[in-house]
């Protein structure tokens, strides 16, 4: 299942990368950067394309479609599940650890700093100031923790753990505009995180078995084990959010 999940989210990401022209598809000045889910393995940055696998970051150059180039590989540590990308950084998540890496030399990227947390599974998402870990248990990643961490990460090399909030088991999550973060818990749970340092609670979005949420502009694709669900938001009535599509497979 964890397979078909992450092959999901990959189809979704590849749908937001995919701004080149449609009928160049041997090669493209600059992709931009694509948008995955808080679970994916992958994410793509101008023309590089980054990937985890259970040890390691891998780089390759993708500036020519037919043939790209695999241009490096960094061990992080071990357990390692999903990557994120935020401006000229890279959120990687693993059972015991948050990783930051700085990409700004694209082939050589360089670690910031680690936070390490007890063994559970741990996606991860982030902006300017502020990184948001989720940590859940289940039988692949052991442990018995359930909660959401929000870091200060204004001083990208120090990370400073500001609160923890318990959940029932939360897994992917997503930020929306400045003051929104929604969670894939028993529901999709809605913070508003206007206060990082004092997060509350204010809604959530009735759903049955979320693993990951992907916000692109004032959409929200909600993925589970057998269906995408599309919502639109509202960010001055963000309780109101509207189901507009479902796609089952």
């Amino acid at each position: 299942m964890k397979k078909k999940i992450f092959t999901l989210i990959s189809v979704v990401f590849l749908v937001f990368a995919c701004n080149q022209d449609s009928n160049d598809t041997t090669s493209s000045d600059s992709f931009g950067d694509g948008q995955g889910g808080s679970l994916a393995t992958f994410t793509l940055k101008d023309n590089y394309l980054y990937t985890v696998d259970f040890f390691n970051l891998s780089v390759f150059n993708v500036s020519d479609l037919l043939n790209p180039v695999k241009v490096n590989t960094i061990n992080v540590g071990f357990n390692i599940e999903t990557l994120f990308s935020f401006k000229d950084y890279l959120f990687i998540g693993s059972q015991n650890a948050m990783y930051i890496y700085d990409v700004t030399n694209a082939e050589l990227p360089k670690l910031l700093s680690q936070s390490n947390h007890f063994r559970a599974c741990d996606p991860v998402v982030a902006n300017d100031t502020n990184a948001y870990v989720t940590l859940h248990s289940n039988a692949t990643c052991g442990g018995a923790i359930n909660e959401l961490k929000t870091y200060n990460i204004e001083d990208i090399e120090n990370p400073i753990l500001l609160n923890t909030r318990g959940l029932t088991q939360p897994k992917g999550l997503s930020l929306y505009k400045d003051n929104y973060l929604l969670v894939c818990d028993d529901t999709v749970k809605i913070f508003d995180i206007s206060d990082p340092n004092d997060s509350k609670y204010i809604d959530e979005i009735v759903t049955t078995g979320a693993i990951d949420i992907i916000i692109r502009d004032n959409h929200a694709f909600i993925i589970s084990e057998f269906t995408i669900d599309q919502y639109q938001l509202n960010s001055t009535d963000i309780a109101n959010a509207t189901k507009i599509s479902t796609f089952t497979f």
